[in-house]
């Protein structure tokens, strides 16, 4: 089988958790004209590099069509609506309803506080944006961390979500010096996000006794695409052990299109926390976390393939070099016989700062990321993607030390036609 693509991997064999194993990859480059030249190269990573780096120059004297440039709109801004700050942006799209979801902090930017739990809504693609609606608000205490997902089989969308008291804070829930603890919650929405059920506690079977902080992603959630456990609604989230005083990740999931959640085990290692989750053309699942071992500075991954419930081959992904930072990973295409599918992943591309945010693509189940665009160079920090339609996709995220919450539709033409970077081809 050939997957005809702009930059394409085959093998004689199917990969696992995204590597080729005991086979030779090819490279196939259609260009404009729809040309095809079917190169063979070995197995080491520096034919890879060479591979695509003369794929992009090969991208570079094609003639090419015009593309579609992204297209930008503030979302959520500071001071609006009687919020101080708005954080941690979440979107998800039902049917032709972009749903964007995030924090709406009353009375500063601090993490504690009086904290709501807000959306908007578009019907045109993330063109223009509806009125302010408000999800949860529990008077002065802090609700957030949202996670969404949708359910295609019943069209509801779920919604994970956090609380504690507004009086307690990351470090005096995480010292037991807190009035209270941190607890997991779910609401949901069966009218496209117009409007959701009271959130109901479902930290008993979510969150392990000998945990203090949690979070529900933040971002998105999926839904298993394939194979045994098609169906499960996956969402990320992440914890602090008490004994050890030390960030791991886990998920959590739903058999039974939400009515009841488990929890999974954690990640083989710790110093992570804030993760999102992806599905691989094999069936495996990639946990992609927030990396606090700064002996290397990049994100770190797990696989599973048991639909969440364990972790294990967890490593660093030095591609995706990080500040300590939320990111967001999301699959916008998948494999056929024609196309060998796209995954999307968009952080601060930068070692010590929230600056820099950038897109990537990999076709190969992110062991390569070949593609790389700049959504934003001055400071940025969380986000959170979307697939939209066949041929476009969109990023919610935060910009301006805060200031705004902003989203950006972009072909994925746009950032499939940007090529090969030393940095990305490891």
């Amino acid at each position: 089988m050939v997957w005809h693509g702009r930059i394409a991997f085959v093998a004689d064999k199917q990969p696992l958790h995204g590597n080729f194993v005991n086979a030779i990859p090819h490279a196939v480059q259609i260009d404009r004209q729809g040309m095809s030249r079917l190169l063979r190269i070995g197995e080491n990573r520096l034919q890879r590099f060479v591979l695509l780096t003369v794929a992009a120059l090969l991208f570079a004297v094609a003639p090419s069509r015009a593309l579609a440039e992204p297209q930008t709109s503030v979302v959520f801004e500071r001071g609006a609506d009687g919020y101080h700050t708005f954080r941690i942006p979440a979107i998800v799209q039902a049917q032709a309803s972009l749903i964007a979801i995030c924090e709406g902090r009353k009375n500063g930017a601090g993490d504690a506080g009086d904290i709501d739990v807000v959306c908007r809504r578009s019907n045109d693609g993330g063109k223009t944006w509806g009125p302010l609606q408000l999800i949860w608000d529990d008077g002065a205490n802090s609700c957030g961390n949202p996670c969404p997902v949708v359910d295609t089989t019943t069209g509801v969308i779920w919604l994970p979500l956090t609380h504690n008291l507004g009086t307690d804070r990351e470090d005096d829930i995480i010292s037991k010096s807190s009035r209270g603890t941190r607890t997991v919650w779910m609401t949901h929405s069966d009218d496209l996000g117009a409007s959701w059920t009271a959130p109901i506690n479902v930290t008993s079977t979510t969150k392990d006794e000998s945990w203090t902080w949690y979070a529900t992603g933040p971002g998105a959630a999926i839904q298993i695409h394939q194979g045994p456990h098609r169906g499960r609604l996956v969402v990320p989230c992440d914890h602090m052990e008490q004994s050890s005083r030390r960030y791991g990740s886990h998920a959590i999931y739903s058999d039974d299109h939400g009515a009841s959640w488990q929890r999974g085990e954690p990640t083989p290692k710790d110093d992570v926390n804030e993760c999102e989750i992806v599905e691989l053309s094999d069936g495996a699942l990639m946990i992609n976390m927030r990396n606090y071992d700064r002996s290397i500075p990049a994100r770190q991954v797990a696989y599973s393939t048991d639909g969440g419930d364990s972790w294990d081959n967890q490593r660093h992904d030095p591609a995706l070099i990080e500040p300590v930072c939320q990111a967001s990973i999301r699959r916008v295409r998948w494999p056929s016989d024609a196309d060998p599918g796209l995954i999307l992943f968009t952080n601060p591309a930068d070692e010590t700062m929230r600056r820099n945010l950038t897109l990537r693509g990999s076709v190969d189940d992110g062991s390569t990321w070949p593609f790389r665009r700049q959504l934003y160079g001055k400071s940025s920090a969380y986000s959170c993607l979307v697939a939209i339609d066949e041929t476009s996709a969109g990023c919610l995220y935060e910009v301006d030390d805060y200031g705004k919450i902003v989203f950006t539709r972009f072909s994925l033409d746009w950032i499939e036609s940007s090529g090969a970077s030393t940095a990305e081809a490891k």
